[in-house]
């Protein structure tokens, strides 16, 4: 499911990016520590550095579904989780790199929720839409801390979320009960 949100993201950031930049850019999702190696001049790096179920968006309420053999089938409903990215831009230098994430920036914020036309294998029709947050606070206690922790030096980025539906439960199949016989007994009583 995270390999299909990476290929969603890098659809989405291709196909709105072609038309205003006219060099190509590169979409990868590795670690931009002292070891990253952008493999073209003009790349976007998404790094996923946080996973959390979102409790806002839990819903435990059963999906029911009538099955044309007289069968139900009871589901929970997929669990909401946070998928959180660290957005950088790498070009070589940081003029190029800051108008290149300002592009970037501005696709995430046209785009509250992931476009149907992007999504592809397990988030493809997923329900409801797969809201997404841009320039919200990091789920990161330090961002310095955190770009010491990978080697690197520090580099303008912003911080993405996109929530996706995992579905961890299997379905229950019961009888479906069309009809159901009661008896009623009076008993009298004797004084």
């Amino acid at each position: 499911m995270f390999r299909d949100l990476d290929d969603s993201l890098k659809k989405l950031l291709e196909a709105e990016l072609l038309g205003v930049l006219s060099d190509s850019v590169t979409v990868v999702f590795d670690t931009p520590d002292d070891k990253f190696n952008p493999p073209n001049q003009r790349t976007v790096n998404f790094f996923l550095y946080d996973i959390q179920e979102n409790r806002d968006l839990r819903n435990n309420e059963w999906f029911i579904r009538r099955q044309p053999n007289g069968v139900v089938q009871k589901n929970l409903p997929p669990v909401r989780v946070d998928c959180s990215y660290m957005v950088t831009a790498w070009s070589g230098d940081a003029e190029s790199e800051h108008s290149l994430l300002g592009e970037v920036m501005k696709v995430l914020l046209r785009h509250p929720t992931l476009p149907d036309s992007v999504l592809t294998g397990s988030l493809a029709g997923q329900e409801p839409p797969l809201p997404t947050s841009a320039l919200q606070p990091a789920k990161l206690q330090s961002l310095g801390e955190f770009w010491q922790a990978l080697g690197g030096k520090p580099k303008a980025a912003l911080h993405y979320t996109v929530t996706i539906g995992v579905n961890p439960f299997v379905p229950v199949e019961a009888r479906l009960a069309t009809e159901h016989q009661i008896t009623i007994a009076s008993r009298l009583q004797e004084d």
